[in-house]
């Protein structure tokens, strides 16, 4: 192994916080990972790490080493992206990560369809739900659902979101047709929450509000971390629920549900889908597989069309 690649390992092992966790990141066991760590300290003739049963700290010697490790990681991956947008075609490796149902519902299509096109092409899909670190982790592209923070990413916008408040026959039946933001918020509601995130108010268009934005808590005895149990416990009659419409996967009719409120300007809160990359300039393969995922979803959204006449419902939403 060369000393490039060890220093990688020596990397990954300070990232992840254990010896065992960058040996599964990097398909190897807790012993060939050990030895390649200490065959690097016998190489550059210093410790790097002062080991303990259970856990690890950098020597003085490690911890500039680390930071230089960095830096040559870095500069790697540039010359790899450089060498890449050259190609005739795309190939090579492509790591992803993506929320779970999304990466099911959309990603995994898209995968199918792209990777019988390019032969060449290998991928790592990383189905999470809580965001990873795309540098520490190694990832070549993420995708998120939200509200993008600041930082230091670059962040392509795949699809504004598109809110709808929904709910069962057998919901609007026992507790009656909301007719106002008020009176559905007092109504029990199904919540999604993941720990990072959670989607547990209405948000409606109001000049007179700050940032124009009128917001409504949802009441809700039940939250969840998964959207196709959210949208089961919302058909069930559990409670309504305020979805971005790519959570459905057939028409609303189909799931014998209904939208609310429809004549109220619902938000999308400047929420969208996000391509996230770490460097601006990109590879042939990060580029064409995300052409081929905004292919896939189409402008506007196929989804769109599982809510009948969904343009006109959410005026200047």
């Amino acid at each position: 192994m060369s000393l490039t690649q060890q220093l990688a390992l020596f990397l990954d092992v300070v990232q992840q916080g254990s010896f065992s966790k960058a040996a599964v990141k990097n398909e190897m066991d807790n012993s060939s990972l050990s030895k390649q760590i200490k065959k690097l300290e016998t190489e550059l003739g210093v410790r790097l790490l002062n080991r303990s049963t259970r856990s690890f700290s950098l020597t003085p010697a490690g911890e500039e080493i680390l930071a230089q490790t960095y830096t040559l990681v870095d500069t790697l991956g540039q010359i790899r992206s450089i060498a890449d947008s050259y190609q005739s075609m795309p190939k090579g490796m492509l790591r992803i990560t993506s929320p779970v149902f999304f990466g099911q519902q959309y990603l995994q299509p898209v995968i199918s369809r792209f990777m019988k096109i390019y032969p060449e092409v290998r991928i790592n899909l990383w189905l999470d739900d809580k965001k990873n670190d795309i540098i520490a982790d190694h990832f070549d592209l993420a995708f998120r659902i939200g509200k993008m923070a600041d930082s230091n990413l670059v962040a392509k916008k795949i699809v504004d979101a598109h809110y709808a408040l929904v709910a069962s026959n057998e919901f609007v039946e026992r507790y009656g047709m909301p007719d106002s933001p008020e009176a559905l918020s007092q109504l029990p509601a199904v919540i999604y929450s993941n720990g990072i995130f959670n989607l547990d108010q209405m948000g409606f268009i109001d000049a007179s509000h700050a940032e124009g934005i009128k917001r409504y808590t949802m009441q809700g005895n039940y939250k969840v971390s998964d959207l196709r149990v959210l949208m089961d416990a919302v058909r069930d009659g559990l409670g309504y629920g305020i979805i971005d419409v790519f959570f459905l996967e057939r028409t609303l009719k189909e799931m014998g549900l209904v939208p609310l409120l429809t004549d109220y300007p619902l938000s999308n809160m400047d929420s969208g889908i996000y391509a996230v990359y770490p460097h601006r300039k990109q590879t042939m393969l990060v580029t064409e597989f995300i052409k081929a995922v905004q292919a896939y979803i189409g402008t506007p959204p196929f989804w769109l069309d599982y809510i009948e006449e969904y343009g006109q419902l959410y005026p200047s939403s």
